[in-house]
Parts: structure tokens; sequence; C-alpha cells
């Protein structure tokens, strides 16, 4: 007998489109997150809504200020500094694992998703290859063979997601990543675990070099250049 399946719940429901709209940056790094406007917009009570930031918090993509209330995560350049750092801890440890314990499985998928990035860079669909992006780490960990490790990454997986779709707006940065994950493809192809790790110094550094350690918010910095670049193109 097949078991029923349960509907998810209203919280489920709001906690998955507003995990979304951060990941896919429709609502913008910083904005503002007002309860009763997303009660309004979904349709549900703002009991849901509050339980579903509350998870989002947990999981780093919002943070809740006493007096002001909820807002969409922004980065300072000394947390993009500690992010990268442990993810790679976490990625080389997950990478080398699944080497080790499911490596025809591991290279099959990261096959898969290589080529689907591949075409969805081809077509310039970004929100698909970023999505594949995403796909090709969580492999690691899905394949690891250690449940409390992919947790840990699994935990604060939409909060790199955020930050990736950030940076994929910076000219040349999805070509270089796309080279970068045929490179850990091909080293998993070679079964050599010690060279997936330098390439994964060079691929998750290029985004822990990308602000001056002084930076306190890399969206408004973003968007201010952004703006000054406009204006030199119309002078």
């Amino acid at each position: 007998m097949d078991a029923i399946e349960r509907p998810k719940s209203l919280t489920k429901i709001v906690l998955t489109k507003l995990r979304d709209q951060i990941i896919h940056g429709d609502l913008a790094l910083g904005a503002a997150l007002s309860e009763r406007r997303i009660a309004e917009e979904l349709g549900v009570s703002k009991t849901p809504v509050r339980e579903a930031l509350a998870q989002l918090k947990n999981e780093g993509l919002v943070h809740i200020y006493p007096q002001s209330g909820a807002h969409v995560i922004t980065f300072s350049a000394v947390e993009i500094v500690d992010m990268c750092d442990y993810r790679l801890v976490l990625e080389t440890a997950g990478l080398k694992m699944a080497m080790s314990h499911n490596h025809e499985t591991l290279l099959n998928e990261l096959t898969k998703i290589v080529h689907t990035m591949q075409k969805a860079h081809e077509k310039g669909a970004i929100r698909e290859y970023l999505e594949m992006d995403t796909d090709f780490h969580k492999a690691f960990f899905t394949n690891c063979g250690n449940k409390h490790l992919y947790d840990s990454y699994n935990l604060f997986s939409g909060k790199i997601a955020a930050l990736r779709t950030h940076l994929a707006t910076k000219p040349g940065h999805t070509k270089l990543s796309l080279h970068e994950h045929l490179l850990i493809l091909g080293i998993v192809k070679s079964g050599d675990a010690k060279k997936g790790k330098s390439v994964l110094v060079e691929h998750i550094g290029r985004t822990r070099d990308t602000y001056s350690l002084e930076i306190s918010d890399v969206a408004v910095t973003d968007q201010k250049n952004e703006t000054a670049a406009l204006k030199l193109n119309y002078q």
C-alpha cells in the first residue's frame, strides 16, 4: 500500500518561496521584509511568515533586528572571507570522502551537472547555471557518506547560493566559474583528491579575494560602482 503524501505546511510553503527569492536575487541583499506584506501577497496569516523568517535566520539568509524587523542578509568582506574558509574546509573534506566512498556515482552526477551548466552558459541562462552550480557542490556531500558533514553544509548552502547569485553579475565571473568546474570534473575522473583541493583553493579563493577587507556592505559597494560606471558611460 502506498503511503499517503502529506501536504506541505503553510510554513514550509512560505519558507521555500522566500528562500528561493533570496537565493535567486528576486529579493535584494539588505532588503526589508515586511511580515504583513508577505502574508498578504501569499494569502496566509502572519504566523507561518514569522516561523519561516525564524528558520531563514537560522540558515543565515535573514537578519532580524530589534525595532527594525527582518531584512535579507548582506555581506561584509570579512564575512565573505569567513564563509570561503568554511567552504574550503568542508568542501575539501566532502570531495575527498565522496571520491573515496561513491566515486562512480559522484562522477556520473557531476558529469551530468557540468553538461547542463555548459548548455545554460551557452544560452545565457544564468539562473539555471547558478542552480546547477549549487547542485555541483552539494553532490560532494550527498555522496560523502557522512550525514553530519552533509547537514553542516546543507544548513548554509542557501547563504552560499545567495552570494553566488550576487557575484554572478561581475564581468567574466561565470566564464571562469565554468572553467573551474570543468577542472574539478577532470580531477574527479582522475581520482586524484589532492589536486581537487588545489583547484578548490583557486575556485573558492577567487570569491574570497573579490573585496578588500574594509568593505562593510558588498551590496551597497557594488551598487555604487555600477552607478559610477553608468555615469561614465553617459559622459
